[in-house]
């Protein structure tokens, strides 16, 4: 049967499904209200002042869904995709319906009004650190979509999410443990990989003193992340030995290679403690002081699929396929080390007297550091590389981010008309420190000669005000203004050599003003425009990570552009009586000078690094829709369908790409689970999730999807199974990627997966 065909069918399937429970939403009698959900009425806390569409993870959602790490509370939220390619993944990037999956700098993320976006970067290695909230103390998710709002850098053009964490009233004690397996088949890999979790969390009130502590211990091996592959070649063999197990595949633009062996097999233990301490110095006065550590230590294996004559596996030199010679440098299976310990401070303080005073303040200071961060690789070849040998060890301790916010909320009582005034400060520094060096003994030995080096610093300062006037006709108009300076220095790069380049300081000044006008229509309309300006400026690896080849610098770019983003949005949102709610939006970025890795088609040789794209524009639709005891008592629906056209307007650097479809963005998506909850002991949840096509090339010349180095379209299907004994004792079972679907975002994705879980509280 065509692909295309089956394809399409299972989105027109699912988007049938999803049309027809909005329709049985909005004709269903009005069940009792449910105060988990979150409608125009009752906006999210998290968000002031909403300028654009906001959704909500409840609890409830969050309990009825597979959460192994933190990230999978918000897999089923309206255009989000998480870039999770195995369980434990550091690199678990957040995407939206204007954001790809390598985009990691284009989202905000918080934990309790603290940043845990890691805005080092705008790649696959700078996932937010999703392990500052452990998944057991998540009370709910907030997310807004779009940078309409002054409080927030340009960073916020594809979304805001904040996870909310609990604060006790009274000792609270709770542990879990999960594990899971995953049956993994792909080229010639044929395992079963397992894994499990465990945490715990104490919290209790002593008066005017809250406190919390939580800890986790995470042990997992992943399926293999990257193969060894090579393009068909049609070199005599001469004398190179013959091999067999190898296996001949087609890459990502249709032509033929041959598929060696597997690597990136990673072996990774994770644990992770958090104190939370909370005083309350009066009334609506609190200090909250909070002590994050992490730990990682990871052990990335491979695996040969090459045998010789007499069996034994092959990894490195001169080999003979099919009666032609192929080269496997020493490289092409290396196993690494790596060890990663960061440490996260915060201190915030809120006052809010609401009863007395129409004012309200808010400070906080952040720091994130990575205390030690070390990579070890062998440049020997396998099996040698196993017992030692000449290696490479990247050092990146140092690197990390400060942050400090104060704002100041103005609410005077005066009615139905009246203003609601929110203005504030913001600054942070991100530094990056990265040196490789080149030792006798990859496994342990100490640093000798420098390879490489890489630092710099980038600073934000940013002013905003922002003011919501209520006006007659219940129609509300926010206005918002956001100055910001933003400056790079700092930045050197260092060769083997050893030559350092250091590059001169720079600075640009952005005012981002923002408009949007909303109409309680009727009692269960609500209608908002949104129209906003706003930039996303170059995060410091972005600026000075690259290479240095004798005394020129390449793969770099430090006179990077930022982002300029002109974005806008139409909603339309209706209350389904307190059992639910509809939303329809429209939206369109228009974003000029879009940060990508791309190459320069225009120059000879090519060079590919960061570049800036001239014009690049995302228009769309996203629809979401919740309902509580829908067709029957018992059973919850939310679902949500996008469209997107993200389309390269303008790309001088590589005129081929016009008019193709910007990286990592699918067309289409949806979203829909059900969970039936027949008595008050269990509930069963089946969902299902859908991706449609998007490429990894900027010219869309990646049109082999279902491949290895391909960024395919997928639809998933997931399951989960709750029972509970009494109050403080349940167990759950469940699948992710019931249907075991082989999808890729370059590397594999997970295939089925089974989840036992045992949850107890005292």
């Amino acid at each position: 049967m065509n692909k295309r065909l089956v394809n399409g069918g299972k989105l027109f399937a699912l988007s049938c499904i999803y049309v027809s429970v909005m329709n049985a939403a909005l004709a269903a009698d009005e069940p009792k209200a449910m105060d988990e959900v979150s409608v125009y009425g009752e906006r999210p806390a998290a968000f002031r002042n909403i300028t654009t569409s906001t959704e909500t993870a409840s609890k409830v959602l969050i309990e009825s869904t597979n959460v192994i790490n933190t990230e999978d509370a918000v897999k089923y939220l309206p255009s989000i995709q998480i870039r999770k390619r195995y369980i434990g993944d550091r690199n678990a990037i957040l995407s939206s319906r204007n954001a790809g999956t390598i985009d990691s700098a284009r989202s905000l993320v918080y934990a309790d009004n603290v940043l845990v976006s890691m805005l080092l970067g705008n790649s696959y290695s700078f996932a937010p650190r999703w392990w500052f909230v452990a998944p057991q103390e998540i009370e709910r998710v907030d997310v807004s979509y779009g940078a309409h709002s002054a409080a927030y850098a340009g960073n916020a053009a594809g979304v805001v999410m904040v996870m909310k964490s609990r604060m006790p009233e009274k000792f609270e004690a709770y542990a879990d443990a999960q594990a899971f397996s995953q049956p993994f088949k792909l080229y010639g890999t044929d395992e079963t990989y397992n894994g499990s979790r465990v945490g715990v969390f104490l919290g209790n009130r002593n008066g005017d003193l809250r406190w919390t502590l939580n800890a986790g211990h995470f042990e997992n091996t992943g399926h293999p992340q990257m193969f060894a592959a090579a393009a068909r070649s049609v070199a005599a063999p001469g004398a190179a030995p013959v091999v067999t197990g190898y296996i001949w595949d087609k890459d990502a633009k249709g032509a033929d290679r041959v598929v060696m062996g597997a690597t990136s097999i990673d072996h990774n233990i994770q644990d992770n403690a958090k104190v939370k301490l909370a005083y309350d110095f009066s009334p609506g006065s609190r200090f909250t002081y909070t002590l994050g550590y992490w730990q990682s230590d990871s052990d990335a294996n491979v695996q040969s699929y090459l045998r010789d004559a007499a069996g034994n596996p092959i990894y490195s030199g001169n080999v003979n396929i099919d009666g032609s010679s192929y080269t496997l440098a020493n490289t092409a299976m290396q196993p690494s080390k790596r060890l990663e310990e960061h440490w996260m401070n915060s201190l915030t303080w809120r006052y809010d007297k609401k009863q007395e005073s129409d004012w309200a303040f808010e400070a906080a200071l952040t720091k994130y550091e990575f205390g030690k961060d070390t990579t070890r690789r062998p440049t020997v070849a396998l099996p040698a590389a196993s017992g030692g040998g000449a290696g490479q060890v990247q050092l990146q301790d140092g690197t990390g981010w400060h942050t400090a916010d104060v704002r100041a909320d103005w609410r005077p009582e005066r009615g139905k008309r009246g203003h609601d005034v929110a203005f504030g400060f913001h600054h942070d520094q991100h530094t990056l420190n990265d040196r490789t060096y080149s030792n006798a003994n990859w496994l342990a030995g100490d640093m000798t000669t420098v390879n490489a080096g890489n630092t710099g610093k980038t600073e934000t300062r940013g002013l905003y005000v922002q003011d919501a006037i209520s006006m007659k006709h219940d129609i509300k108009l926010t206005l918002g203004l956001r100055y910001e300076q933003w400056r790079a220095f700092g930045g050197t790069k260092t060769n083997a050599v050893p030559v350092t380049v250091a590059y001169p300081e720079r600075s640009e000044n952005y005012t981002s003003p923002k408009l949007s006008l909303s109409w309680a229509a009727t009692e269960d309309w609500l209608l908002r425009g949104s129209l906003s300006r706003a930039a996303r400026f170059p995060t410091v690896t972005e600026l000075f990570q690259g290479v240095v080849s004798g005394t020129s610098v390449i793969n770099n770019d430090p006179n990077l552009k930022p982002e300029k983003i002109l974005a806008g949005e139409l909603a339309a949102e209706r209350d389904l009586g307190g059992a639910g709610n509809l939303r329809v939006s429209l939206f369109e970025d228009n974003v000029t000078d879009y940060l990508t890795r791309q190459t320069n088609t225009t120059v000879a040789p090519t060079v590919t690094n960061i570049q800036n794209v001239d014009k690049v524009r995302v228009r769309g639709m996203e629809t979401s829709m919740q309902r509580r005891n829908a067709f029957m008592q018992g059973l919850d629906l939310t679902g949500s369908l996008t469209y997107a056209d993200p389309k390269i307007l303008a790309n001088n650097n590589n005129p081929a790409s016009v008019g193709k479809q910007m990286i990592r963005i699918p067309n289409w998506r949806a979203t829909l689970a059900a969970t039936w909850r027949p008595n008050d002991t269990m509930d069963f949840t089946l969902a299902g999730r859908y991706s449609g096509r998007q490429y990894g090339e900027l010219d869309n010349s990646d049109t082999n999807d279902k491949t290895y180095g391909g960024s395919s379209q997928f639809f998933v299907m997931d399951a989960k199974f709750n029972y509970r004994f009494d109050k403080r004792l349940s167990m759950a079972v469940g699948a992710d990627n019931l249907n075991n679907e082989k999808y890729y975002a370059y590397h594999p994705y997970t295939q089925r997966t089974w989840i036992v879980q045992l949850k107890g509280s005292l």
